[in-house]
């Protein structure tokens, strides 16, 4: 479906003055709406561009609008790498072979972890607060947050009055932008913009700001981020507000601005940092912001606003998802929330696809940083995790739904990480590992460090970087890229020089291994695991999570070398090399059964110590990898299952997403639901935010959007599978704009479960293979028939001409 810019403007004006309680003028599937103002953040509504974030709180009286800058970080550029760790890396190994693991995870932390052994944190920047002179009651009141323009608003009156706010964070022009607007009234408010201070720290800390007037029409904030870790803190920032009034008075007062009597206020808001890249701080941030005011003179509010429309409509307006509108789907988002448990409200899965993709448009562009744990939103100076990068699970996830979701540009800030994690990984796959290439573990920071962290219960994660390649490939394989490919080679190239390095034979049966090794944050019922003091963490540990060939390592490493090989080839290079690597996946271990029928997460058949883990890390094969497949490996089905079944539906905001996409890949689509509406119920914040128990963590609401397509389209077995998990609930719909694998765009229906048309763009002219369901189907191309083959499986294969359109009908 596409939209012109006018329409749009048009369905959110009608869309935001209607109650839509009384109107179904909004589409459901891409507005979220609710009848109060949130009383705390994780109830507020994100705005961002990629590189400012907001989040609004839609109050009376005073409204909150928090405040991130994307580079605002503790610390400044350094490094983890520690000298000669290579040496003890044997004796670790044999250690591990002879089941002496505690052994080899003290040693593993005495030498081979990285210093400081944690990492930077992502940090709050400001906080801008308005004080509204207003009495009486409040009646009407809705706010709103647009996924079609990326305009939060609210609206709400007091006696004859109707207050009106609507916010949005431009990337053509780099403000946030806030217009105020009254019926029948002047408006004067105070605005005040303050800096936050690590609490943690109290009066210990060594971050600071300074808040101050900027002439009569603007408040201006500077400040320093804080050291951590013994790493001085090299952020500076500063960040300016500009006032615009048509009529009334705008002046300053200390560090308050007042607007009195005027008709309508736009607020426009700026900020920057020092940050030029990982190992470079060396930027000016006023000239940074001066050259945002500069470029805005002479526009008016409603070109900003048009030229920020034009830019999100760019990417949002690619794709639709649209499934059946009940009753439910016109309440407010959180009372939705509640009703699907009960009542049906099919829309409330497209709205989470539509979100899912909204967050990825807004905090991951071409140019800025990737999304983090919390994407670019994050209220706390001692977020949880830090909201770094975490790489065992939760940076992939926030990247699954980016080509699926046509949104292909978003996967640069990623792809870029990549390359920057290169620098230091080269480092520590030489002093910690003694090997070639590259390495990198579990986490890392604005400053891109790559060694060991956390303590060798994380630490020993040594594939984050290859399945980070993953992307990197998945980009390929959806865009036929040549080009793209050919930039990212080296950096497949470096992840499997590495490994080729680093696998060390099993005693037995002389598989090729990771040593040491471990299954992310899962602790095995290995002989003599047990609780213990661990000296790195100063912590009370169940037990060391050191292992070897971890089953999640196996099947990465497995996806690694295969699509390598596949990249050798197609590039017409290192033929050499590609076929020593060819060589050494035959002898990664299989995936392995055990005794009680479940695929085992290790490579010994070890249980855990953990009831119900939250990870599915020896299920990366089944998703999102393509070591086990429903189709290929049937004889895994009945283990995946088992496990799914042991550790049940419940758990973390994440671990409920993939669960989605897991149940999705073994084709159960009412699982995939039942779950679904287990996560809104008790992981996902009112506005979709995901939890991750109890802080919010973005990963989720990507997660979730990636499971809606799974369940509506796959493509990960050389063929688009349509409709492989559908759920009886979702038994009619529409989606436009899904991309597939090969190189291909779909529009496609369905009516009672089955298939009514599919068009596929062709973008790259590659044969195309389609299993549309059963009963008989015919191809055209601007109303010709096709010759179509129809093959064993089901599906039909046809050529196809690059930029062609062709049409698959029932006949």
């Amino acid at each position: 479906m596409r939209y012109s810019l006018h329409f749009i403007l048009l369905f959110s004006l009608v869309s935001q003055l209607l109650p839509a309680q009384e109107s179904s003028s909004f589409n459901p599937a891409t507005t979220l709406w609710y009848s109060a103002p949130a009383q705390k953040w994780e109830e507020a509504l994100p705005i961002g561009n990629g590189r400012i974030g907001a989040m609004v709180f839609g109050k009376n009286g005073e409204e909150r609008i928090q405040l991130n800058e994307e580079t605002y970080w503790t610390g400044g550029p350094y490094s983890t790498v520690v000298k000669n760790g290579a040496a003890v890396l044997p004796e670790i190994q044999q250690l591990v072979f002879a089941g002496k693991m505690l052994k080899a995870h003290n040693l593993f932390g005495r030498r081979l972890m990285g210093y400081p052994v944690e990492q930077q944190k992502y940090q709050s920047l400001a906080n801008l607060h308005l004080f509204f002179p207003e009495n009486g009651t409040m009646s009407e009141y809705k706010r709103w947050l647009d996924l079609q323009t990326g305009i939060s608003g609210v609206s709400y009156r007091i006696g004859d009055v109707t207050y009106r706010r609507e916010a949005f964070v431009s990337a053509p022009d780099q403000v946030m932008v806030l217009r105020i607007t009254a019926s029948d009234q002047k408006i004067s408010f105070k605005a005040n913009l303050r800096g936050v201070r690590n609490p943690a720290h109290s009066n210990y800390g060594t971050d600071y700001f300074t808040m101050d007037p900027n002439g009569q029409d603007g408040l201006m904030l500077k400040g320093r981020s804080s050291d951590y870790l013994g790493i001085d803190g090299q952020i500076r920032f500063e960040a300016q507000l500009k006032v615009v009034a048509e009529g009334g008075a705008v002046r300053t007062d200390d560090a308050d601005l007042w607007v009195e009597n005027a008709k309508s206020v736009t607020l426009y808001f700026s900020a920057a940092t020092n940050f030029v890249n990982y190992h470079d701080v060396s930027a000016d941030p006023h000239a940074k912001v001066e050259a945002v005011w500069k470029n805005l003179q002479g526009k008016t509010y409603p070109q900003i606003q048009a030229a920020a429309l034009k830019d999100h409509q760019q990417y949002f307006q690619r794709s639709n998802l649209q499934l059946e509108n009940t009753q439910q789907s016109f309440l407010p988002t959180d009372e939705r929330m509640l009703s699907i448990q009960t009542a049906p409200d099919p829309s409330l899965a497209a709205l989470c696809y539509h979100f899912g993709r909204y967050l990825l448009i807004a905090s991951s562009r071409p140019g800025t940083q990737p999304a983090n744990l919390q994407g670019i939103w994050n209220n706390d100076m001692n977020p949880a995790w830090d909201s770094k990068y975490t790489t065992n699970i939760n940076t992939e996830m926030n990247y699954w739904p980016v080509e699926t979701g046509n949104l292909s540009e978003c996967i640069e800030p990623l792809t870029k990480m990549v390359k920057e994690l290169v620098d230091q990984g080269t480092q520590v796959a030489r002093e910690h590992y003694g090997c070639r290439g590259w390495v990198f573990h579990q986490n890392t920071d604005l400053w891109r460090v790559a060694a060991p962290m956390d303590g060798p219960t994380w630490g020993t994660f040594t594939t984050g970087g290859a399945w980070l390649c993953t992307h990197l490939w998945e980009h390929y394989l959806f865009t036929q890229d040549r080009e793209y490919l050919r930039e990212v080679y080296p950096l497949i190239q470096g992840s499997v020089q590495f490994f080729m390095d680093f696998l060390v034979e099993t005693p037995d049966k002389k598989w090729l291994v990771t040593n040491p090794s471990t299954s992310p944050e899962n602790f095995p019922a290995s002989p003599g695991n047990q609780p213990y003091y661990d000296e790195v963490t100063g912590m009370i540990l169940p037990g060391t999570t050191i292992c070897y060939g971890s089953s999640i390592d196996m099947q990465i490493l497995s996806d690694l070398f295969g699509y390598y090989t596949e990249a050798a080839a197609v590039l017409q290079v290192d033929a050499d090399f590609a076929a020593k690597v060819a060589a050494a996946r035959k002898r990664l271990p299989p995936p392995q059964i055990g005794k009680d029928g479940a695929l085992q997460e290790w490579t010994e058949d070890w249980g855990q110590l953990e009831k119900a883990h939250r990870h599915y890390s020896h299920l990366y094969g089944l998703y999102p990898g393509k070591v086990i497949s429903s189709w290929r490996t049937p004889n895994l089905v009945e283990p995946v299952k088992k496990v799914l079944e042991q550790r049940g539906d419940e758990s973390s905001g994440w671990s409920r997403a993939w669960k989605m996409c897991l149940w999705a890949r073994l084709y159960d689509g009412n699982r995939l639901e039942k779950i679904f509406k287990g996560y809104l119920k008790d992981q996902a914040y009112p506005q979709l935010f995901a939890k991750c128990f109890t802080p919010m963590q973005v990963d989720g609401s990507f997660g979730v959007a990636a499971g809606v397509v799974e369940a509506l389209v796959q493509s990960h077995e050389g063929r688009i599978h349509l409709l492989p998990a559908l759920p009886t609930a979702w038994a009619s719909g529409r989606m436009e704009g899904v991309c597939a694998r090969g190189g291909f765009q779909l529009d496609f229906s369905w009516q009672n479960g089955k298939l009514q048309e599919l068009q596929v763009l062709s973008k790259a002219g590659l044969e195309c293979r389609v299993l549309p369901g059963k009963g008989a189907f015919q191809v055209t191309q601007n109303g010709k028939k096709v010759k179509a083959q129809s093959l064993d499986d089901g599906s039909l294969s046809f050529a196809t001409e690059k930029g062609k359109v062709y049409v698959v009908k029932p006949m």
